[in-house]
């Protein structure tokens, strides 16, 4: 059941890269780029973190499709 997420365009939208980014959050830039990789999902807390950071929603950045 993989989250899909947009994370990496929204950060280049704001001229950052992950290591900015993770500062910005207070995470460390691997799990920025775990997250842009499918490889980890973020907490409530920290998608939610993530969504304001970058000017969107929730919605905006991660998405959850079933597999089918």
């Amino acid at each position: 059941m993989p989250l899909y997420n947009r994370l990496k365009e929204h950060r280049a939208r704001l001229g950052v890269n992950q290591q900015e980014l993770g500062r910005m959050a207070g995470v460390s830039r691997q799990t920025i780029s775990q997250i842009e990789r499918g490889d980890y999902s973020p907490s409530v807390t920290l998608a939610l973190k993530l969504a304001k950071l970058c000017g969107v929603t929730v919605e905006d950045i991660f998405c959850y499709k079933e597999d089918e």
